[in-house]
C-alpha cells in the first residue's frame, strides 16, 4: 500500500532543539518521558498528549481506592533502573515510612508518576497537552500528531504509550467495565466478575470493604486467583541456559526443572519465576508463531497466575471471603448478559460443557484483562494507523506489529522508525511488558535511541 509522504510546513528551523511526540500519558508515556529528559543538558524537546486520564495515572493507576495496591515491591518501582531507591525517597519525602518489601496503594504510584513530570516542564523542555491524538502522517522531517481540538504537532519522532485496548461500555449497560464508574450495586444483590485476576481481586476487594453482603461470584476459563507474593531470591538464570527457540512444551518443562532446583536450595518456585523475569522478551520473540498460539492457548494462565502474584494483604479478605462462602468461583466462559424485566441475567457456559447456564444477578463487572482484539477496540489513532496502512495487527491479534527496536511495522512489512511503540502497546512483540520494572528498562533503551538519532553529535 502507497502511503503519502506530506509536504513538510513544520520543518525545524535552525536552533530548534528535536521534538518527540508521546501519545499517551499513563505510566509507559510519563516513564519515557522522565528517561528522554532526565539529563538536563540533553538538547530535546518532548509533548504527552493525554486525553483520558490525569497524567501517570492511565488504566492502572487511576483509581481512588487506597485498598487496591500495586501488586510489586516497593523495592521494584523506582522509574529508573540505576536508581532503585528513587520511589522509596519519593514516599519518604512525603512522609509515607514504607520499606522496599511493602505494597502501596496504586493511586499513591500514580502521584509518583505525575511528579516525575513536575520538575521537566521547568526548563521548557516538556509539554503536556490534554487532547486526543486521532491521527499520524509522514513529514519530510518526521511526523506529525493531528490532535481532536484542530492543533497539528510536529515532530521528529512519535511514540505510542496508548497503553491497553478498551472495550467501548456496553451500549445496553448491562455489563460494567472494571473501570468504569458507577454507582454501587445493591448491598444485598449478587455481583457477577468476569475474570479471575488483578482487576477481579480489586473489584472484589472493594465491595467486601465497603459492606456489600451479597455473594460475589467470579466466572473465568479455568477458576485459577493469582499466587500470593513471598519471600523470594531470584535464581541466578544466564542467558546460555535458556532454551530460545525451544517448542513450548520444552520451555515449560525446563521452568518446572528450575523451580525444582529452586526448591531443593531451600527456595521456591518463586525464585525461578523471578530468576527468568530478564530473559522472558527474549523467549517470546524466539519462540516460532505456532508456539506463541500454542502457549497463549494452554499454559498462559497457568504462567500469569505465578508471574502477577498478589500482595498478602489483598490475598486475605479474598480468601476469607472464599472461605465463607461470600465468595466462589466457577470456571467456564462468559456468553453474554440479558434482562427479563427488571431482573438482570449473566450467561454463563461451565468449562468443558455446551450447556448455557444463567444467574441472576445486580451487577456485572468485566474484568477479563488486557487480552482484547486490537481491531475491534482500537482508539481513532491506531484505526488510522491500520487504515492508512501505517501500521498492522500481528499475527495471534495480541496487537500492533512491533519491531525489536520498537519501530511500528507497516502493512508491507516495512519497520518505521518515526513511530515507535512502547507499553502494552507494543505488547505483540515483547508479551511481559505491562509491569513497572518491564517497561522502565524498555523505556530507557528506547530514549538512549532516540537520542542517539535525533539529537546532534
Amino acid at each position: 500500500m502507497k502511503i503519502d509522504v506530506l509536504a513538510d510546513p513544520f520543518a525545524p528551523q535552525p536552533g530548534h532543539l528535536p521534538h518527540i511526540v508521546i501519545v499517551g500519558g499513563g505510566a509507559s508515556g510519563v516513564l519515557l518521558a522522565a528517561h528522554l529528559l532526565r539529563d538536563p543538558r540533553t538538547p530535546l524537546r518532548v509533548t504527552v498528549i493525554e486525553g483520558r486520564h490525569m497524567l501517570g495515572c492511565g488504566v492502572a493507576y487511576s483509581t481512588t481506592d487506597p485498598r487496591h495496591l500495586l501488586n510489586t515491591r516497593v523495592a521494584n518501582m523506582s522509574a529508573f533502573p540505576d536508581d532503585p531507591d528513587h520511589f522509596r525517597r519519593w514516599l519518604a519525602g512525603r512522609g509515607v515510612a514504607a520499606t522496599g518489601e511493602c505494597f502501596v496503594s496504586r493511586a499513591t504510584y500514580g502521584a509518583y508518576m505525575t511528579d516525575l513530570l513536575a520538575p521537566l516542564s521547568a526548563d521548557g523542555r516538556l509539554r503536556c497537552l490534554r487532547a486526543t491524538c486521532i491521527r499520524l502522517t509522514s513529514l519530510r522531517a518526521g511526523v506529525a500528531a493531528h490532535l481532536d481540538d484542530g492543533q497539528v504537532i510536529p515532530a521528529s519522532a512519535a511514540v505510542l504509550a496508548t497503553g491497553h485496548a478498551l472495550p467501548e461500555p456496553d451500549p445496553d449497560g448491562l455489563v460494567h467495565g472494571a473501570w468504569q464508574s458507577a454507582p454501587p450495586p445493591p448491598a444485598g444483590g449478587r455481583v457477577v466478575i468476569v475474570g479471575s485476576g488483578l482487576s477481579m481481586v480489586d473489584q472484589a476487594i472493594s465491595l467486601l470493604e465497603s459492606g456489600h453482603r451479597g455473594e460475589i461470584v467470579a466466572i473465568s476459563r479455568r477458576a485459577l486467583l493469582p499466587r500470593i507474593h513471598g519471600p523470594a531470591t531470584p535464581l541466578p538464570v544466564s542467558r546460555a541456559e535458556v532454551p530460545l527457540g525451544a517448542p513450548v512444551s520444552f520451555i515449560l518443562s525446563w521452568l518446572r526443572e528450575l523451580a525444582a532446583r529452586s526448591e531443593a536450595q531451600g527456595g521456591t518456585w518463586r525464585d525461578a519465576v523471578d530468576g527468568v523475569r530478564p530473559h522472558l522478551a527474549a523467549l517470546w520473540r524466539a519462540m516460532p508463531v505456532p508456539d506463541r498460539a500454542r502457549f497463549l492457548r494452554h499454559a498462559a494462565p497457568w504462567w500469569e497466575v505465578h508471574r502477577h502474584r498478589l500482595p498478602p494483604e489483598s490475598a486475605a479478605p479474598i480468601n476469607l471471603a472464599l472461605r465463607t462462602g461470600r465468595m466462589r468461583q466457577l470456571a467456564g466462559s462468559f456468553i453474554g448478559a440479558n434482562r427479563e424485566g427488571a431482573v438482570l441475567h449473566a450467561l454463563w457456559r461451565p468449562r468443558g460443557t455446551a450447556r448455557t447456564l444463567s444467574l441472576v444477578t445486580s451487577r456485572i463487572i468485566d474484568c477479563r484483562g488486557i487480552r482484547r482484539d486490537p481491531e475491534i477496540h482500537a482508539t481513532p489513532l491506531v484505526a488510522d494507523l491500520l487504515t492508512s496502512g501505517r501500521a498492522r495487527i500481528d499475527p495471534l491479534r495480541l496487537g500492533l506489529d512491533v519491531a525489536p527496536d520498537c519501530a511500528l511495522i507497516d502493512a508491507s512489512g516495512r519497520p518505521n522508525p518515526r513511530i515507535r511503540a512502547i507499553g502494552p502497546a507494543s505488547r505483540a512483540a515483547f508479551w511481559e511488558i505491562t509491569a513497572i520494572p518491564d517497561i522502565r528498562q524498555q523505556a530507557q533503551g528506547l530514549a538512549d535511541e532516540l537520542t542517539r538519532l535525533h539529537v546532534p553529535g
